[in-house]
């Protein structure tokens, strides 16, 4: 595996389009990598099936479909294999959130500091 982040593609699935459009031109500066941006669930997952990015950073509220969209990202024979950071000002001790069976790449927590999210990635996928 290269060393080099340059070539990373990353894709933010968030309902909130200002912080989706932060984080694509922070991660776009600081690292060079591509970033790609949907706001729904329909718009995301086609985005991990065509584009097939290095990682999803997804927004577990995202409208309320969050959770479906990584059960069906993880049990999709095309997209499982990406890793998922998940974005979220949720408390995940709540125990209605099953998250166990997803093998989740990491959580980053809302609100984050932007200038460390690179890093931060970095760290939990091992890069």
């Amino acid at each position: 595996m290269s060393s080099s982040y340059g070539d990373r593609c990353i894709l933010v699935v968030d309902d909130e389009p200002e912080l989706s459009r932060i984080v694509k031109v922070t991660l776009e500066r600081l690292k060079g990598w591509t970033v790609l941006t949907s706001e729904s669930v329909q718009a995301g997952l086609e985005q991990a099936k065509g584009q097939h990015p290095d990682v999803i950073l997804l927004d577990l509220n995202l409208n309320g479909k969050g959770l479906a969209l990584l059960q069906t990202l993880k049990t999709d024979p095309i997209t499982r294999s990406i890793p998922v950071i998940l974005f979220t000002a949720t408390d995940l001790s709540d125990d209605r959130l099953e998250l166990c069976p997803f093998n989740l790449a990491g959580v980053i927590f809302k609100p984050f500091n932007v200038l460390h999210l690179a890093d931060e990635i970095i760290k939990q996928l091992g890069w």
